[in-house]
C-alpha cells in the first residue's frame, strides 16, 4: 500500500520489512502505470537503478506488480513478486498475478463493508435496547397507577412477555444478528431478568444444555418460562412462602429435540392450571407459545409444588 511517505505490507512472504521510505519503492512508480509493471532487470531500469532494495543486500533484481485499484479509479497499491535475479514472466503468470489484484481489492472491500455493517448494526442494537428501556418504564408507571386488578394482571403480562422479547433481541445480537440463539446464554439473559423482579423470599434457578434454537423457538421457550415464574410467585408462594422455582432445558433422551422443565416446591396453586392467572390469559398464552413450538405441553400438580414440560423438535 503506497500512502503519502511510505510503503507499507498488508501481508508478505519472504521479504522482511513490513514498510519502506518512498525512495525504496517500486510500487510507487507502478501504481502511475496502467494496471501492471514488470521490470525484468531492476538495475538495466533508470526508474530503479539507484533504488536502494537494488543496491542492498540481498540485492533484489526483479519486480512485476499488479495495481490494486479502488472503486474510485485511484490505485492505492500493488500486488507484486520480487526475486533476486532477473528474470521475465509469461502471459499466464501476468494475467494470474492481475487477477489476483483484482481479487486482493474484492476482499478488502468485502472487509470494508462488514465493518460498516457492524457498526450500524451497533448503534440500532443500542437504539433498540434505549427504546425497550423506555417501554419498560412506561410499562411499570402504567402498572404503578392502574387500580383494577385485571388491568394490572394484564399489564403485568405484557411486561412480562416485553422483558423476553428485549431477552431475544440481546442475545440475537450477540449472536451477530443472526437466526439462532445459544440454549446456555439465552436461559442466563432469561434469569436475569426474571430474578431481577422475582420476590426476596422466592429462588430463581435457570440452567440448559448446551445447543440452538431458532429464534422463533427462542421468543415462544422465554414466553412459557416468564408465564410460568410469574404465576408460580402469584400462586404458589402466597403470604412471603419462601420457596424455589427450577427451569431446565435438556435433550430428549433417544429423540432429536428438546425438554423444557418448569417445576415450582411452592403448594399455592390449590390444583389451578399451571401459569394460570386470575383473567386465564396466562395458560392460554403459554398453550399458544407450546403450539409454535409444535410441542406438547402437560402439567402435574402435587402438595409438593407444580410441574410443567414442554417436549419439542429441533
Amino acid at each position: 500500500m503506497v500512502d503519502e511517505k511510505r510503503q507499507w505490507f498488508k501481508a508478505r512472504v519472504g521479504f522482511e520489512p513490513h514498510e519502506t521510505a518512498l525512495d525504496q519503492s517500486v510500487c510507487s512508480h507502478a501504481i502511475l502505470d496502467e494496471g501492471y509493471t514488470e521490470i525484468a532487470d531492476m538495475g538495466a531500469d533508470p526508474r530503479t537503478s539507484d533504488n536502494p532494495l537494488y543496491v542492498g543486500d540481498p540485492r533484489v533484481k526483479f519486480y512485476a506488480g499488479a495495481n490494486l485499484v479502488a472503486p474510485n479509479g485511484q490505485p492505492i497499491g500493488t500486488l507484486c513478486v520480487l526475486d533476486t535475479k532477473p528474470r521475465t514472466l509469461n502471459d499466464f503468470q501476468r494475467q494470474a498475478l492481475q487477477t489476483l489484484s483484482r481479487h486482493v481489492m474484492m476482499q478488502l472491500e468485502l472487509r470494508k463493508k462488514i465493518r460498516i455493517e457492524a457498526a450500524l448494526r451497533a448503534e440500532m442494537d443500542h437504539r433498540v435496547k434505549n427504546s425497550f428501556q423506555t417501554i419498560a418504564s412506561l410499562l411499570r408507571m402504567a402498572t404503578r397507577k392502574v387500580q383494577d386488578p385485571d388491568a394490572k394482571d394484564v399489564l403485568a403480562l405484557v411486561e412480562r412477555r416485553f422483558g423476553a422479547v428485549a431477552s431475544l433481541h440481546s442475545e440475537l445480537m450477540g449472536q451477530g444478528g443472526r437466526s439462532k440463539v445459544q440454549t446456555t446464554s439465552y436461559l442466563e439473559q432469561l434469569n436475569k431478568l426474571l430474578a431481577a423482579s422475582a420476590p426476596d423470599h422466592v429462588t430463581i434457578f435457570c440452567a440448559a444444555e448446551p445447543g440452538e434454537l431458532q429464534a422463533v423457538q427462542a421468543s415462544a421457550l422465554g414466553m412459557i418460562v416468564s408465564e410460568f415464574v410469574a404465576n408460580s410467585i402469584k400462586h404458589a408462594f402466597a403470604v412471603d412462602r419462601a420457596g424455589e422455582i427450577k427451569i431446565s432445558l435438556r435433550r430428549q433422551e433417544g429423540a432429536e429435540g428438546w425438554l423444557l422443565e418448569c417445576r415450582d416446591n411452592g403448594c399455592g396453586h390449590a390444583g389451578a392450571v399451571s401459569g394460570a392467572d386470575s383473567t386465564g390469559l396466562g395458560r392460554m398464552l403459554m398453550a399458544t407459545a407450546a403450539e409454535q413450538l409444535n410441542g406438547r405441553l402437560t402439567t402435574d400438580f402435587s402438595p409438593e409444588g407444580a410441574l410443567l414440560r414442554v417436549c419439542f423438535r429441533d
